[in-house]
């Protein structure tokens, strides 16, 4: 990774991750939780499992999410690049733990020590359709490390009166400051084991519908639903399955 690094790297890391860190933290803070569902599901299933437990979001949900659940010190992955270094950085100043590794860098090692840290009792969180997409379809990936770890897997969403909406592949939203916040713990779902091939699957379908219901919730409570993707034509709709 060294030789990703460009000479004034060093003073950057020095100033950017704080800052960026800080401005998170006072945006997410100036935000008001109004309503809440499911919080009650989450402390069973933590006390159920020992507190170790698989979190789980849509990547167009992440942002709130650097406020609620750093203070629950999540063990996060994130990729041995030069921005994943600067991302690494601003993670641990608001609490997260991480593994760093990705699909193409040291993917196998990662995941094994994400799901070692989660068996000993630690709490993990992962984007449940990846940073890349399609949006709203999970992948496998959360169901294995659930299985592999013996933690329950929690989805959890949040929706805002008021957010910026990116113009990106899922529509990143980030609540604008000061605007009223619903936060939605679906019911966890417990992957046995012995799972393995269709039954992964049926689970894998599973999470992926608790997701897309926990954010209809959090949306509606201010009004219609928001968008699920970016659309490249006109005949492609911005929400719902496609």
């Amino acid at each position: 990774m060294k030789d990703q690094f460009r000479w004034y790297d060093p003073i950057l890391l020095r100033i950017i991750p704080p800052l960026a860190a800080l401005l998170i933290k006072m945006l997410m803070l100036s935000c008001r939780v109004v309503r809440t569902e499911g919080l009650d599901r989450e402390k069973d299933a933590l006390f159920r499992a020992g507190g170790k437990a698989l979190y789980v979001t849509w990547h167009q949900r992440m942002s709130y999410h650097f406020h609620f659940a750093g203070p629950r010190h999540l063990t996060m992955m994130i990729s041995q690049s030069r921005d994943g270094e600067y991302a690494a950085r601003v993670a641990s100043l608001l609490g997260f733990n991480f593994v760093r590794g990705s699909s193409t860098r040291g993917g196998t090692k990662v995941l094994r020590e994400m799901i070692k840290r989660i068996r000993e009792g630690n709490k993990g969180g992962v984007l449940a359709d990846g940073p890349q997409g399609p949006p709203r379809v999970a992948k496998l990936g959360p169901v294995f490390i659930a299985r592999d770890a013996g933690a329950p897997l929690i989805p959890i969403l949040w929706g805002a009166k008021k957010c910026w909406v990116l113009d990106s592949w899922d529509r990143y939203l980030v609540p604008k400051p000061f605007t009223k916040v619903a936060i939605f713990v679906a019911e966890p779902i417990w992957v046995p084991a012995t799972a393995k091939g269709d039954e992964l699957e049926r689970y894998r379908q599973l999470l992926e519908k608790k997701l897309n219901e926990g954010t209809r919730w959090c949306d509606e409570q201010f009004g219609a639903e928001r968008p699920w993707r970016k659309a490249p034509d006109k005949s492609t709709p911005e929400i719902g399955p496609l």
